[in-house]
């Protein structure tokens, strides 16, 4: 057996993010416990394969949201921490799969698993991945919960064949474009925080307001990604800057500046993204057509939006510690760069 992992936590201190995972402590040690444990296996690339990618740290927003939205519902059971574990594999089983397609050469700040093990390799870890999550889902005994996080992985594998459809299609709808991280993003988040109410035996209304709390904050999480695509800190954004622009990926801010662009500054972005033929200094040139539109910030100001929204999904619930900190963990994703 390999040897336990070490779970990050890269979220500054105090921060909201750091804050919920202080209070879900023990709930998050027995959730690592399960990760660690079930990704065991006499093959030894699966465990090293798969402890490379949950080593390499990332905010574990999702699982963290699972248990949570359990401790807000009042659960008393361990079930949650099976889910939560459910969602971690779901999570890094696409982020196994997405670093086959998009071909980057940072995840987390680290060299993702395919440029190390090669490209079968991650994609039949992510397979085994989904399969464990699989499996603890039906542990549970939950059917609707199993349900839920089945559906949102169907719906994962629909938004990322929709990206890629995507790929370089400059004149992408913002519409078209919202529909696609609905389903590769947010779908994950939304169903992250509706399994907790369904276990816990609550109200209808109470998973609904869980479900749009995740939900807005997939988006709001996507989003922010979008801007950091042109100009965050890598730290922050776990993948290497420019990557979106690089692979002729269409996001919010390039929509919207090509939507009010000049002759000139059309013929720029349908050269670098459709025709993908690009020149040393393109990325920068993109991120100055982009602040001169104003897009970047019109991006994050649709990011706070959604984050404003999942505040106040939580107003059914009676105040809390816990609904405090998930209340202020909304604005975090909005603002985890500063």
């Amino acid at each position: 057996m390999s040897a336990p992992i070490k779970f990050p936590t890269p979220q500054k201190q105090g921060s909201p993010a750091q804050q919920l995972m202080e209070l879900a402590r023990q709930d998050m040690a027995a959730v690592d416990s399960l990760i660690t444990d079930r990704m065991q296996s006499p093959v030894g690339i699966i465990p090293d394969l798969a402890a490379h990618l949950v080593s390499a740290g990332g905010k574990r927003l999702r699982p963290l949201l699972t248990v949570a939205s359990a401790a807000l519902c009042d659960y008393d059971g361990s079930d949650h921490h099976k889910l939560a574990a459910a969602v971690e594999f779901i999570h890094s089983a696409t982020l196994l799969h997405d670093d086959v397609v998009d071909e980057s050469d940072l995840r987390r700040g680290k060299r993702p698993a395919n440029k190390i093990w090669g490209n079968a390799s991650s994609i039949l870890v992510g397979d085994f991945l989904f399969a464990g999550a699989f499996n603890l889902m039906v542990e549970t005994g939950s059917m609707e919960a199993l349900s839920v996080l089945s559906k949102a992985s169907s719906v994962i594998a629909e938004g990322e064949v929709k990206q890629l459809a995507a790929l370089r299609q400059i004149t992408i709808t913002e519409a078209d474009y919202m529909d696609v991280i609905r389903a590769k993003t947010a779908a994950l988040f939304a169903a992250a925080t509706e399994v907790a109410p369904i276990i816990a035996n609550r109200s209808t209304a109470e998973r609904a307001a869980l479900r749009d709390y995740g939900m807005k904050i997939g988006l709001a999480f996507q989003l922010v990604d979008d801007t950091l695509d042109y100009g965050g800190m890598e730290s922050a954004l776990g993948k290497s800057i420019g990557d979106d622009f690089r692979e002729g990926k269409v996001t919010l801010p390039v929509i919207r500046a090509y939507q009010q662009a000049g002759p000139e500054e059309k013929e720029f972005w349908h050269r670098v993204v459709v025709e993908h033929h690009q020149i040393e200094t393109d990325l920068e040139s993109a991120i100055s057509y982009l602040r001169a539109a104003g897009t970047l910030e019109s991006t994050l100001d649709q990011a706070r939006k959604y984050a404003s929204d999942a505040r106040q999904a939580l107003s059914i619930f009676p105040k809390s510690d816990w609904r405090e900190t998930m209340r202020d963990l909304a604005g975090y994703v909005v603002d985890r760069i500063h």
